[in-house]
């Protein structure tokens, strides 16, 4: 602990050291992180107000709008903060925070993406018997486990990372605090530290997206017997999980799932699993789902109509 304690701060490279580059991702990063809590703000409310909290599917969908929120509040703000001051440090402690909530969050989206394929599994291979598999106390259960899973899996980070010394160079070639640019300035040996993150991190990652790929190969397969409406209106609810599952296992098994080392690539894809996913999630569940755009609907019309009837 004692050589730890030699670097108090650490300086966060970013995404570019280019002053024009910096005053874009400014500008889109603001924008994102706007975007970001609207579209997933405006699906908690429109899923709370409507009928559609009653339905695991979207149960699960507000859970994960949640995760979004903090998942990004974690390290946008502080991006954005960091180019309006032009200052580029983040100290010991919250970088070490960083990591562990970041992995926290991280898999508990993972495994409400993954309760949520489960969902469609059940609805659409065995519906008669959905209401009883998906019960409300199921669904309460499978929230938990998401919570509990993510708290093992940050904890074992934890005991991994703060054992690391930190007594050289301080300087980390990302724009937030992240496992592998962390070994990467680590004053001691860190092969076996990162072929333990790699397992932990990379693989279930994987391990969760072949479940996930498994689990719609059999929907798909399962269709082939539904009318075509039937099929349309399944396809259209899987279409929208199966584009989220890949903007955010894609870049996630790529970052995770290889040898621990750093590359120039790395702080491109950790967009997509920071912001870019979270960002267009609300759009890919409201734009493809007419069930949420009904609900939308009926809500903020609703809403309108109760102001304007008061004023």
């Amino acid at each position: 602990m004692k050589s730890q304690r030699n670097v108090s701060e650490f300086i966060l490279m970013g995404l570019s050291s280019d002053q024009n580059i910096q005053i874009f991702c400014l500008v889109f990063f603001l924008f994102c992180y706007l975007s970001i809590l609207m579209g997933n703000l405006l699906i908690l409310i429109s899923i709370g107000c409507s009928s559609l909290s009653h339905q695991p599917m979207y149960y699960f969908l507000s859970h994960l709008s949640s995760i979004d929120i903090c998942y990004t509040s974690l390290v946008t703000p502080k991006l954005i903060g960091d180019q309006l001051v032009g200052r580029n440090t983040i100290s010991y402690g919250y970088c070490m925070w960083q990591v562990i909530v970041m992995h926290f969050f991280g898999l508990i989206e993972i495994l409400i993406l993954t309760a949520m394929a489960f969902d469609r599994y059940v609805a659409i291979c065995k519906p008669l018997h959905y209401m009883i598999i998906m019960s409300r106390t199921r669904c309460n259960v499978l929230i938990l486990a998401a919570w509990a899973g993510g708290a093992v899996h940050s904890f074992s980070q934890f005991c991994m990372i703060i054992q690391l010394p930190f007594c050289g160079p301080n300087t980390i070639d990302h724009y937030y605090c992240d496992i592998f640019p962390l070994l990467k300035i680590a004053c001691t040996d860190t092969y076996l530290t990162g072929v333990f993150m790699v397992a932990n991190s990379g693989l279930v990652a994987l391990v969760t997206f072949i479940l996930l790929f498994g689990s719609y190969v059999v929907i798909l397969f399962t269709l082939r017997n539904h009318s075509a409406e039937g099929r349309r209106k399944a396809l259209s609810t899987c279409g929208s999980h199966i584009t989220v599952v890949i903007l955010f296992f894609g870049p996630s098994i790529f970052a995770y799932l290889r040898p621990p080392n750093t590359l120039p690539e790395d702080k491109i894809f950790a967009l997509f699993y920071t912001i870019i996913a979270p960002m267009f999630n609300p759009l890919i569940y409201t734009l493809r789902n007419t069930e949420m755009k009904k609900a939308m609907r009926k809500v903020w019309c609703q809403k309108v109509f109760l102001e304007e009837k008061h004023n």
